[in-house]
């Protein structure tokens, strides 16, 4: 979430107001009185996502210990260094796409009184486009397009940020992100004391408003951004893992709830060849999205940003809440909670996660909690609790979908045990440690992919619920193939979303020295530790809504 200077929370602390929480926590958990006493209060409190810039190269005041002086530059280096000496790199999520105001009155509006109508973009009537939210940029423009890099520089050398996520790039033109990405590769540590080759961009490449299908000139779509090394979020696996979009019917199902689709494991590749229900052979990018667009359309697994949840809309947690049957066990629900975040980490591509997803956050339900305050939006790291039932969630973007989801929060089937949330964490830490364990389920380029990757229940005759995927290695010195794992020449997994035990035979994947992976061996979960395999048949068996992991080892 933002970080730089937006208008939403004022920097004075003792403006701020906040609710009575002990009150609150004694409501029922589906009451409506929870969300009106946050909405009261949400324009003076000092919870917002801030999507609303004033000053894109300024760090925000509120998060400083004193908002006047130089606190909040001092601090905010002091954060990304201390993060950084304890292994964790720190990206900035920049919003370029639009201002919080415009005009020569408005408190907030800055770079319209610098040079009027100059950096916002408008439509055939003189009026400014707000499709991104309000006082769409126009990065088409040349200084726009200036003052865009020339930030990104200043973070980059100024506050040694390791990397940028781009608030929809797709309003951004395309010829400014790759000079952007330029003008950062050309940093070096002799001289700006910055490797700028290890910082990383990505963004939302979502085609919409009045730059959809390059009205404006070439924009930093999903499909437009194939072969720029600059990745942008998948939706194709998001959908297909959780079912329908969000923007459809709350109920839909996908393939971790239902339904299925591989494309995305495979680096979401446009040129990756995959076997249909039919049999036929197609590249990823002749697959189609119930939009037309096609699935694959990256040139790279680095270009493809793969996950199941993040800061917008429900939580992981929420939307299997919603989407799976009221009768379904929490048991259950956990299991598929990590299915659906497997899926993610054992893909080709750059995996990302939801904070919260390890450990079963919810926002009871709320599908835009930008405003919502900490009530909604609260992680517990002490793991008692997960978030869910604190009151319907806010009316303004939730109302449409209350009678859904109060029968849900009043259900306490639905409430998750400290017990449900430590397994479901130390499933996740195994499923970290297996991608890690390998540099097969890191695969760099599209070659290795096409080259390396194959799925073996498809055709006419594929057991639904279950896909088999393989991750091959050379196996020896002779082969043409290059080495990468030193540990393991081949990497078998199976997503079995099935609500029963699957034995599927895959002759292809007979008489392998394959076993469970090590970590999988030795896990808490009782049931992924009765994955088996035998090889004069080739024939996996894997639990009920399991993701099982087999590799065999180098002699």
């Amino acid at each position: 979430l933002p970080s730089f200077h937006f208008a939403s929370v004022d920097d004075n602390k003792s403006n701020w107001k906040f609710v009575d929480e002990a009150q609150l926590a004694k409501l029922p958990p589906g009451s409506d009185e929870q969300q009106a006493a946050i909405v009261s209060i949400q324009q003076e409190d000092p919870y917002n996502w801030g999507y609303d810039p004033v000053l894109w190269g300024v760090p925000k005041g509120s998060y400083a210990s004193n908002p006047d002086g130089p606190s909040r530059i001092i601090e905010y280096r002091q954060m990304v260094q201390a993060l950084n000496r304890i292994g964790l790199r720190v990206v900035m999520d920049v919003v370029y796409n639009h201002l919080d105001s415009s005009g020569p009155f408005g408190v907030s509006s800055v770079l319209d009184k610098i040079v009027p109508g100059y950096y916002l973009r408008r439509n055939v009537n003189g009026q400014i486009e707000n499709s991104a939210a309000m006082n769409n940029t126009a990065s088409e423009h040349f200084m726009v397009d200036r003052l865009i890099v020339d930030d990104l520089l200043n973070w980059a050398i100024n506050y040694k940020v390791d990397g940028f996520r781009f608030d929809l790039m797709g309003h951004i033109m395309k010829s400014t992100m790759i000079r952007a990405k330029s003008a950062i590769r050309s940093l070096t540590r002799d001289v700006h004391g910055v490797d700028g080759s290890k910082i990383y961009l990505y963004g939302e490449g979502w085609d919409f408003g009045e730059v959809a299908q390059n009205k404006r000139g070439i924009n930093a779509s999903q499909i437009n951004m194939s072969g720029t090394g600059i990745g942008s979020f998948n939706d194709r696996i998001r959908d297909s893992v959780n079912g329908g979009n969000p923007f459809g019917n709350p109920l839909q199902q996908g393939f971790s709830t239902g339904l299925f689709l591989e494309i995305g494991l495979a680096g979401n590749l446009k040129d990756y060849v995959l076997r249909t229900h039919t049999g036929e052979a197609k590249k990823g990018s002749d697959i189609y999205t119930f939009d037309g667009s096609p699935v694959g359309y990256t040139s790279s697994p680095v270009e493809t940003i793969n996950y199941v949840s993040a800061h917008d809309n429900e939580t992981l947690f929420d939307i299997v809440s919603i989407k799976t049957p009221i009768g379904l066990s929490i048991d259950e629900k956990c299991r598929i909670n990590h299915l659906a975040s497997s899926m993610i980490a054992l893909s080709q591509g750059i995996p990302f996660f939801h904070a919260g997803d390890e450990i079963l956050r919810s926002k009871s339900l709320d599908r835009d909690s930008y405003n919502s305050g900490d009530w909604f939006n609260k992680l517990d790291f002490t793991y008692e609790t997960n978030n869910w039932g604190v009151g319907l969630p806010p009316r303004d973007k939730n109302e449409e979908n209350w009678h859904l989801i109060k029968p849900r929060l009043e259900n306490p089937s639905f409430r998750p045990l400290k017990n449900h949330i430590l397994s479901v964490f130390d499933n996740f830490v195994d499923i970290l440690k297996i991608r890690y364990s390998s540099p097969l389920f890191r695969l760099s380029t599209a070659s290795d992919i096409e080259q390396r990757v194959r799925f073996h229940n498809t055709g006419p005759s594929m057991v639904p619920g279950v896909i088999v995927m393989s991750i091959k290695d050379a196996q020896n010195e002779k082969c043409k193939m290059a080495q990468l794992d030193k540990n393991f020449s081949y990497v078998v997994t199976i997503f079995n979303v099935c609500p029963h035990e699957v034995s599927i035979e895959i002759h292809d994947l007979a008489s392998l020295g394959l076993e469970l992976h090590p970590i999988q061996v030795n896990s808490s979960d009782a049931l992924v530790r009765q994955s088996a395999y035998e090889a004069s048949k080739g024939r996996f068996t894997v639990p009920r809504r399991t993701t099982a992991v087999f590799v065999q080892p180098r002699c």
